[in-house]
């Protein structure tokens, strides 16, 4: 199936991507000077054009090769799961902080019992917004190489030779898997923070 690979380096990248960002913001949280020199980096990222990077990481990993095109997309992600999960992570009030350690609750228990939950709806929607960058960030590195399976292989070629309702197509496709991997997200999402809904 055309697109399958595509999703898959998609998925494989927002993992990585995801999952790293989530754990340098709690090494973020207890050390801040680690958070203070990331953290306008991270924001500055959102300026770098993935045109840009894609070519870079192709030569680094090989253009044809799937882990260029999951590098670009755990990059992409990467950056908002940090900025996201570190400002729900910091996010509980001092009062309740300190309540936490008038019962001389241990700092583990202050992570797992106040910081987390206070982090999840924040990691949900930096979950969000990676599930669309990431098919973004997949299409977008196959232009440079990939297999002729892959969307953005297929879309370049077809676009090159004119036939453009298999582009548009391909591109349907595309945004199918990405409302598909979004969705994915939302469910999870309403079974992991049931107070918050309604």
């Amino acid at each position: 199936w055309i697109g399958l690979v595509t999703f898959r380096n998609a998925f494989i990248g927002c993992v990585i991507g995801c999952t790293l960002g989530a754990l340098v913001a709690a090494v973020c949280v207890r050390w801040r000077p680690l958070a203070d020199g990331l953290m306008p980096l991270a924001v500055a990222s959102n300026a770098v054009p993935i045109i840009a990077l894609s070519p870079l990481l192709g030569i680094w990993l090989g253009s044809v090769s799937p882990n260029s095109k999951i590098a670009v997309v755990a990059v992409m992600t990467f950056f908002p799961t940090l900025v996201n999960v570190y400002r729900g992570l910091v996010s509980p009030s001092r009062d309740a902080l300190q309540l936490m350690r008038s019962y001389a609750a241990r700092e583990r228990d202050v992570f797992l019992k106040l910081r987390a939950p206070a982090a999840l709806p924040y990691l949900f929607n930096a979950l969000r917004i990676s599930t669309t960058l990431s098919m973004i960030g997949a299409v977008v590195a196959e232009f440079f190489g990939g297999p002729q399976n892959s969307l953005g292989v297929y879309i370049k070629t077809q676009a090159g030779i004119l036939r453009t309702r298999e582009a548009w197509a391909a591109i349907l496709v595309a945004c199918l898997f990405g409302i598909a991997f979004y969705l994915a997200v939302v469910l999870a999402e309403r079974r992991a923070t049931p107070w918050r809904r309604g």
